[in-house]
Order: C-alpha cells, then sequence, then structure tokens
C-alpha cells in the first residue's frame, strides 16, 4: 500500500441543480490510511460531492480516477463495486425490516431454496460487525423500534460491512453522545490502519480535529484549500469555512433570576424508558438535560408532551396538575416540543415553507374551514423575519432547505403559536457552525422573554455553554443536578456514566432537585 499515492483523485468536480451551481471546479485527493476532514457551512458542497463519489449523482462535469484509472460513477452499484460507500447523513434505512435486513440489504445471502434467502447467516454477520463497533443492539430489531442515535449506529454498522477501501461519512454523529462518539474514533482509527481511506465530514469541528490527518474546506461549491490537520486551529478553520470571525459559538446574556416557576414535572414515570422523574423548569431559565443514549432523555420529552402515555405522575402548569394526553393538550397549555429528528416529525417535506410555518396556527387563521390567506401571509412573513430564515420563498419547498434552516422553520412552527414551556431535543443536530450559533442566539433570547426552555443535547460543550441548570439522566433517572460555572464536561459524562468525581457539584436524589 502506497500512502503517497492518491487512491481517490477528484478533478475539476462540477454539479448544477435547476441552475444553481452547487460543487464548482472541485479537486480532492483521498489518501489511503488517512483520515480526510471535509469541512464547510450546509449549502457548501461537501454532501453533493460525496454523492457524486458514491455514484448517486451520476450528471456530474469533470474526473474520478480509482488507483489512477479514469471511471465514471454512473450508479451506486458502480461505487460499491470499486470499494466505495457511503454513509448517509440523512438516515437511508427502512424501518420495517431488522438490523440485519437493513445492513445486508441489496447484498443478501442466498439459502439452498432458490428465491429465498439465508437471514440466519445475515443475523450472524450483523451480530458481529455490531460486536465490532461495540454497538449493542440485537441483529433481529426491527428499525422503526430503535432511537434516532441507534438507528445512526446501525448505518454505520451497514457501511462498514461493506469493507470498503474508501468509507465516506457524512455527520456520523449527530445523534450520538462522547462515549459512543470515542468507540466509533477507535473503529475509524482501525480502518484507517488497516489502509482504508476515511472521509469525515462533520459540523463538530472538535471531533474533526481529533480524528482528521488533514482538512478540506469547501465554501459556496469551491474548494479553499486543504491542510494538515495541525495547521489549522479554530479560529482559522471557522474564518475559512463562513468567511467571517465568530465571536462566540454560544450566546447566554439572558438574566438568570429563578423565582416563577414555568413547569414542573412530579414522580412521571413511563417504564422502562424512565422512572420517577421530577424537576422544575423556571420562567427565564434553559435547563439543560444530558444523558447518554438510552438514558431516556427524548422518551421523556414525548412523555411531558403527550406524544407518549404515562405510567404514573404529575405535569402542572401555574401550581396546576394538568391532563396532557396529547400534543393537542400540550398546545392548549402552552408547552411546545421541536422534536430530535426534524425531517420525520418536525416537518412536512413534501410542502413548503408557508405551509410548514402556519400548520400549527390554521385554526386561529380559518373561518368556516377556510383559510384566511392574508393572514397566513403575516404570520409566515413574520416568523422569516424575526428568526432570520433564509429561503428564496415562501413557496420553496422545505427538501430544497439547508438544514439550519429547516430546523428554523420547525422551531418558528411553534414559536407563532407563543409556547411558555419550549422542550428543545437536540436542536443543533446536524447544521453548520453558523447556523448553530444563530439557533442558540434564538435560544437565548427566548429565555430572555421569561419562557422555559429545556434543552436536551448531545452536545456538551452546548449544554454547559447555554444552560443555567443541567439535570443528567442515566438508565431512566436524574443522576445529578449541575451549575455549568461550577462543573465541566468530564463531571457530566462521569455523572452520565455513573461515576462520581470529587469536583463535581451534585445532588443525587430527585426530591433534593424539585426543592
Amino acid at each position: 500500500m502506497n500512502k503517497t499515492t492518491p487512491i481517490v483523485r477528484l478533478q475539476g468536480i462540477t454539479k448544477k441543480f435547476a441552475g444553481t451551481m452547487a460543487v464548482r471546479s472541485a479537486d480532492l485527493d483521498l489518501y489511503p490510511g488517512s483520515v480526510h476532514g471535509l469541512v464547510g457551512e450546509n449549502g457548501a458542497g461537501k454532501t453533493t460531492l460525496m454523492r457524486i463519489l458514491a455514484g448517486l449523482l451520476p450528471d456530474y462535469e469533470g474526473k474520478i480516477l480509482i488507483n489512477g484509472k479514469l471511471e465514471h460513477m454512473t450508479s451506486p452499484k458502480v461505487a460499491i463495486n470499486l470499494g466505495i460507500a457511503l454513509v448517509h447523513q440523512e438516515l437511508n434505512l427502512v424501518p420495517e425490516l431488522s438490523v440485519a435486513e437493513n445492513i445486508f440489504l441489496g447484498r443478501e445471502f442466498p439459502s439452498g431454496i432458490p428465491g429465498f434467502i439465508n437471514i440466519k447467516t445475515a443475523e450472524d454477520q450483523a451480530r458481529q460487525i455490531l460486536s465490532e463497533v461495540e454497538v449493542k443492539i440485537s441483529p433481529k430489531a426491527r428499525i422503526r423500534d430503535l432511537s434516532i442515535a441507534k438507528q445512526q449506529l446501525v448505518e454505520i454498522a451497514k457501511g462498514i460491512s461493506m469493507n470498503s477501501n474508501i468509507l465516506i461519512l457524512d455527520e456520523p454523529t449527530s445523534s450520538l453522545t462522547a462515549p459512543e462518539i470515542k468507540d466509533l474514533f477507535k473503529i475509524i482509527r482501525k480502518l484507517r490502519d488497516r489502509g482504508t481511506a476515511v472521509v469525515y465530514i462533520s459540523h463538530k469541528l472538535a471531533e474533526v480535529f481529533e480524528i482528521a490527518d488533514q482538512i478540506t474546506v469547501l465554501r459556496d461549491g469551491v474548494k479553499l484549500e486543504t491542510r494538515p490537520t495541525m495547521e489549522w486551529d479554530e479560529s482559522s478553520l471557522v474564518k475559512a469555512m463562513v468567511g467571517r470571525e465568530l465571536s462566540s459559538f454560544f450566546t447566554n446574556d439572558h438574566p438568570y433570576n429563578p423565582k416563577e416557576v414555568a413547569l414542573e414535572i412530579k414522580h412521571l414515570t413511563n417504564k422502562p424508558y424512565f422512572d420517577d422523574i421530577s424537576f422544575k423548569v423556571y420562567k427565564g431559565e434553559v435547563l439543560g438535560i444530558y444523558g447518554l443514549i438510552g438514558a431516556g432523555r427524548t422518551e421523556l420529552a414525548e412523555t411531558i408532551v403527550g406524544l407518549r402515555n404515562k405510567d404514573s405522575g404529575e405535569v402542572r402548569i401555574n401550581d396546576l396538575t394538568v391532563n396532557v394526553h396529547s400534543p393537542h393538550d400540550a398546545i392548549t397549555h402552552d408547552m411546545a416540543l421541536v422534536p430530535e429528528d426534524r425531517r420525520t416529525l418536525g416537518l412536512l417535506a413534501n410542502m413548503d415553507v408557508k405551509s410548514n410555518l402556519s400548520l400549527t396556527i390554521l385554526n386561529r387563521l380559518s373561518r368556516l374551514g377556510f383559510v384566511n390567506h392574508k393572514k397566513e401571509m403575516e404570520v409566515v412573513e413574520h416568523s422569516i423575519r424575526s428568526i432570520e430564515i433564509n429561503v428564496p420563498s415562501y413557496k420553496s419547498l422545505i427538501t430544497t432547505l439547508s438544514g439550519g434552516n429547516q430546523q428554523k422553520i420547525v422551531l418558528g412552527k411553534w414559536l407563532n403559536n407563543d409556547p411558555k414551556v419550549l422542550i428543545l431535543d437536540d436542536p443543533t443536530r446536524g447544521i453548520d457552525v453558523g447556523a448553530k450559533a444563530e439557533i442558540r442566539k434564538i435560544i437565548d433570547h427566548l429565555a430572555s422573554e421569561g419562557r422555559g426552555i429545556i434543552l436536551i443535547s448531545s452536545e456538551l460543550p452546548e449544554i454547559l455553554g447555554m444552560s443555567d441548570r443541567i439535570l443528567v439522566m442515566r438508565m431512566g433517572r436524574i443522576a445529578g443536578e449541575f451549575y455549568p460555572e461550577h462543573c465541566c464536561d468530564e463531571d457530566l459524562g462521569a455523572s452520565a456514566a455513573g461515576v462520581t468525581l470529587a469536583n463535581s457539584i451534585r445532588v443525587s436524589s430527585a426530591e433534593q432537585i424539585i426543592h
């Protein structure tokens, strides 16, 4: 294996979508036994460039050489046969099939009977791959029954199962927490040491610095430059990506004066996800909730707003117990949830910006079953202006927008309902560094208006940088309470893993947290 000769060489790659230049004359060399970080804002062309390499966009201009031989990527099958595997940013799994069936979809093992497949072999092979990546998921489990984070791990296992020479990971950790990311990096380093060329696309710059051997920046479809990782620092990389200095990644300027309770949860239980959860959220407070995969964070949020049925416990607003059996009940009581999976649960992907932004208040905009379009446009224009949604037109389809603008639309949709309690489940998942800063600024502003904010996040810097107070969940229970000024990421990670550190300020009892 010659590590000085590119295994992949992209030359002058250009791709247009309906007249819009997505990638312009991009060159990129990938070397065996090397991890190549690919960064840039949403719309910079990272994913488009890699989808071309993976055979998903055959109508490109330019040349692709694999091991020095000119190839044309006419389909994913051609790319796979050439040793190229892409782990998609947006999950590409079939919900009704099992984990094993998804991992080997299109590459099934034949049985001794014509027309039938050997599912046992698939399950055995899947079990081995999942063990290699240290993922505790049954090969027989249905994808529809898994959390987004576990689905993402299955997607990664699927890519690794192809034994590819070139592995493209597009935002592979967007739903993973620190220990899962650490385990994934072990696998990436193993693959690198075996001679695999790995492309690592991520908006999480700390991860890119940790895992990449070299980093390429794309901006507006153009490759700016490639340098060894050691020649970049965070400041220079961000400036190259966005074309400007970012003075702050986290905005936390709202006053914190916890007096009036916005929401109180008392002994809420929904087994097997969580048990006996109690806490308060104050008006004007950002309450962070952190935990590992399976800790019960998302299930807790969904139970509070009535997406899941509780076993027992109380939800209290304005010192009164309220019955929340459905999202409609939550809306009635001025609560809203921005879900973890914006694409599936937060948006109508086949509809336009206007329809999504007005969706939650159609009853207020309608009379005798007809929508007042003038009022609707006033609401839509206000949303676009107030939270700075960057869209060509209110008629633009959701699928044409960047991840950051999609997330702003999910947020704007619920803000049109003027919720007093807003639960945000990983609100900056899978969006670029500039969009993250904008979303965080909005969260800070909402807290300054006196809303009670619950911020669930898998990113420790975000939890520490945005929260006034932090609860850590572990195995369906509250493991501790922290204040950002008195703790660090090691304290939160240790609490989430069940380890006590001497310097952490921790409240271990749910009853103590209430009072």
